[in-house]
């Protein structure tokens, strides 16, 4: 299924409400307060709002534009810029690999966003370019993240390295990493706890691990993917703030866009990170997480 078949939902909804809001009204200052509203009821959230709005009525001037489908073309140029500026305009995102040496993905992210759901998901489309991947269930707190890991496990064929609930995350990641290393794996994948109620353990949890992937592997710099479930609007904006603070994000992983008839997310995530988007969630299927093409993006959402 094409990828505007599958954001039907964010399509219809967000883009579809900017379009049939600005088209055929007058240009003045009741249509910029009905887009404000529009595009934070929209999740893109009140900074983003104003800078755009503002924007968007220096272009009007500068351009002398005359009618409201002028300035909607304006308010799609603006929005893909948005985009194209933090992610690669001309291919796909996901994650980029090295030959002939260990490639460390961290994921993090809070309970209940698909984290464990996407690390299956990328292992399996890793495994299917012929890498030897494996997984290290560095989650402990919650016994359902390490039976999900292993049922992924299962499912993919997938080697998964874990310990009983409870245990240290970071001697799991002590464990998976030692063994993918000593072991000649392409890719170790990393679960983590994501527990945001007391920021001051998480951090301390996540700065050990790290302290231990990077003495394990010797490398300084990996992949660290926060996973932010669409759906939940500017509550993602602010998860992915704190872990911004606390960790070295490197991308963002965006599930169950499909499932949300706002969308507007991803543009404040995009721009106010300055990270790229990797991956995003279409759908439940083993498939359905793909990676991040801006142009594809922009072609189905605006075309």
């Amino acid at each position: 299924m094409a990828l505007k078949d599958r954001l039907a939902a964010p399509k219809k909804g967000f883009f579809g409400k900017l379009k049939e809001m600005l088209l055929g009204k007058a240009i003045d200052d009741e249509l910029y307060e009905e887009l404000e509203e529009l595009l934070i009821q929209s999740d893109i959230g009140m900074k983003m709002t104003m800078q755009l709005v503002e924007e968007l009525e220096k272009q009007v001037s500068r351009n002398k534009l005359k009618t409201s489908e002028a300035v909607y073309d304006q308010l799609k140029e603006l929005l893909k810029e948005k985009l194209i500026s933090n992610n690669s305009s001309d291919e796909s995102s996901g994650v980029k690999l090295k030959d002939g040496e260990l490639n460390i993905i961290l994921v993090v992210g809070v309970n209940g966003v698909g984290k464990t759901t996407s690390i299956g998901k990328i292992a399996n489309q890793l495994k299917n370019k012929g890498k030897k991947v494996i997984i290290g269930a560095g989650d402990t707190f919650r016994a359902a993240a390490i039976e999900q890991i292993e049922e992924w496990g299962k499912r993919t064929g997938i080697e998964v390295v874990k310990q009983a609930q409870g245990s240290d995350p970071a001697a799991v990641i002590f464990d998976a990493v030692s063994t993918a290393k000593n072991r000649n794996f392409d890719v170790v994948i990393l679960d983590t706890a994501g527990r945001l109620h007391n920021k001051k353990d998480l951090m301390k949890e996540l700065e050990k691990i790290n302290k231990i992937i990077r003495q394990q592997s010797g490398q300084e710099k990996f992949e660290t993917l926060l996973v932010i479930d669409s759906t939940t609007g500017q509550n993602g904006l602010e998860q992915a703030r704190v872990f911004n603070e606390i960790v070295e994000l490197t991308g963002i992983i965006l599930t169950k866009f499909d499932g949300t008839a706002k969308g507007g997310i991803i543009f404040p995530i995009s721009e106010e990170l300055k990270k790229p988007i990797k991956f995003i969630g279409v759908g439940e299927g083993i498939e359905d997480l793909k990676e991040f093409n801006v142009k594809e993006f922009v072609e189905a959402m605006f075309d």
